[in-house]
């Protein structure tokens, strides 16, 4: 662990090599090392895992999934110019870390790790929800990633774990919850990163379950939220009138008043009334 620090400060490596934040690229570098140290002790024992990480920079927390033993960690990075100085790291930890100079959203980095595998990372604002997205919605379940440890926006992290009742409640939280446990296990002012963006942060972390906590159909289940919350200040006999023309004694038969938001309703009746529609 020396050799990690031993390293330079990161300021320096930025100074170095030039690397300001993009707004194009949705960066913000998160610079204090005992940040970067703790969102990877979040992530739960790292020893014996492979860890994705996307979006690096300059590798502030690249520096801490290995610090804290990761087995090796494969860093997905889409701006060339940060290549030098996460090369350094690498040269640092000979054969636990892989630089991929790609965009996560074009590949799939999955199919460069050995389970266990652990995601962990600073996502930039701008693919965030995407990235999520295509991790909870694998094609067969359980996934092959364990746990996601990300940061994102505050209102984002907000989605990811809110209630029914919340104005926050919605399709992310139940895509989410479905089938993992969600909770977010810090929160980051503006002032920690470089440049400060305009809103707050949270760390989220996610474990998958082994199955979903209630059966659905996902498919029929993504429809049935994702009508349902389009219109979510209508009543959902209104909403989701499209489904079935007999859509109230669907709901009815699901537990749901006809006259219920979907913000209202549980994640249990949403997955009874996709059950409803399977045939």
């Amino acid at each position: 662990m020396s050799t990690i620090d031993g390293l330079p400060p990161l300021r320096e490596v930025i100074a170095s090599h030039g690397l300001s934040a993009r707004k194009s690229l949705g960066q913000n570098f998160l610079l204090d090392l005992n940040l970067t140290a703790k969102i990877a002790r979040a992530a739960g024992d790292l020893t014996g895992a492979d860890v994705l990480e996307i979006g690096p920079g300059p590798g502030g927390l690249t520096r801490g999934l290995l610090a804290e033993g990761a087995r090796r960690v494969l860093a997905v990075e889409k701006d060339s110019r940060c290549l030098p100085a996460l090369e350094a790291i690498a040269a640092a930890c000979p054969g636990r870390l892989e630089v991929l100079n790609a965009d996560a959203l074009a590949i799939d980095p999955l199919d460069h790790l050995t389970p266990p595998i652990k995601i962990v990372a600073n996502l930039p604002y701008n693919v965030g929800t995407e990235l999520l997205i295509r991790w909870l919605t694998p094609k067969t379940w359980p996934p092959v990633w364990d746990s996601l440890t990300l940061m994102f926006q505050r209102e984002v992290a907000d989605r990811i774990v809110a209630r029914p009742g919340s104005k926050a409640y919605g399709r992310l939280a139940l895509l989410a919850q479905w089938r993992c446990d969600a909770r977010i296990v810090m929160h980051l002012p503006p002032s920690a990163f470089t440049p400060p963006p305009k809103v707050s942060s949270a760390v989220v972390h996610i474990t998958a379950l082994p199955a979903p906590r209630f059966p659905a159909d996902p498919v029929i289940l993504e429809r049935v939220v994702a009508k349902a919350f389009n219109q979510r200040r209508k009543m959902l006999r209104a909403a989701l009138k499209g489904l079935a023309p007999d859509i109230e004694d669907r709901l009815i038969a699901a537990g749901i008043a006809p006259t219920d938001r979907a913000e209202t309703v549980d994640l249990e009746r949403f997955c009874a009334l996709a059950r409803g529609f399977e045939s």
